[in-house]
């Protein structure tokens, strides 16, 4: 079932969303050489804690830390740890912030000091089709088209989209329906409506689009071992414009790539 949002709660997601950028914002401050993933991770809990939220992944279905960060080939769902991040390293920061009876959930991925030109292509070009998703997120389009503008774009550059992992609803769940894939065919899958919040977050290979999960039943890489790239946004679906409700600003104000 997917369930609607007053215009009132999407304030309240909205409002969430921006305590969660406030703290990316200050996890990219600390993204570079020499830094342990593991002090990341207590950057951004200390931030949302102090600002009133909870962190929305810690303890989620036992997972035990308040970011996903994903090094290089893991695509999604890494644990931050004792890693020390080294130049040419690339980075996938995920959190999401409970506020108020409602959650947000936001990506983006860094390069840290100088990757590989191939590699920044990817990342560039990740980015690049979440926003054209986002422009196929409107009042009475469906889900296919988001996932049909992501894959036909960042496939006709060489890239693969991860099929196994999905973009999602969420409000005063972390995930809820419907699934928003990041491929799909034009006028497929649940219709848009007002008050539909959802997370669009394309996950996009430099090789295969195939995936494994490690041992620790979290962890997704890449089959090949090739780098991934990964962006989010919340966004809410209005009768008259989506709005994106998570903000990369705080990001790109200290971090430029």
């Amino acid at each position: 079932m997917i369930h609607y949002k007053t215009f009132e709660e999407v304030q309240l997601i909205k409002e969430s969303a921006q305590i969660l950028g406030k703290a990316h914002g200050e996890v990219a401050k600390n993204i570079k050489e020499g830094v342990k993933t593991s002090f990341l991770d207590k950057i951004a809990e200390e931030f949302i804690r102090d600002h009133g939220g909870v962190p929305s992944f810690k303890g989620y279905n036992g997972f035990p830390a308040s970011l996903c960060i994903s090094v290089n080939e893991v695509v999604v769902h890494g644990f931050p740890s004792d890693y020390v991040l080294k130049d040419g390293d690339i980075i996938s920061v995920d959190c999401g912030v409970f506020h108020q009876g409602f959650h947000s959930d936001c990506a983006y991925t860094y390069p840290v000091g100088e990757v590989s030109p191939d590699v920044l292509s990817l990342l560039k070009a990740t980015k690049e089709s979440l926003y054209l998703g986002i422009e196929k997120a409107v009042f009475g389009n469906r889900v296919g088209d988001i996932g049909h503008a992501i894959q036909k774009f960042v496939e006709a550059k060489g890239y693969t989209v991860v099929r196994e992992l999905v973009g999602h609803g969420l409000g005063k769940n972390l995930h809820e329906s419907p699934e928003v894939p990041n491929y799909g065919k034009r006028g497929s899958g649940p219709l848009l409506n007002e008050g539909l919040v959802i997370a669009i977050e394309p996950m996009v290979n430099l090789g295969s689009r195939n995936i494994v999960q490690e041992r620790d039943g979290w962890t997704i890489r890449t089959a090949d071992r090739k780098p991934s790239a990964h962006y989010e946004h919340t966004v809410a679906i209005f009768r008259d414009k989506t709005e994106i409700l998570t903000t990369h600003q705080y990001i790109e104000e200290n971090y430029k790539f």
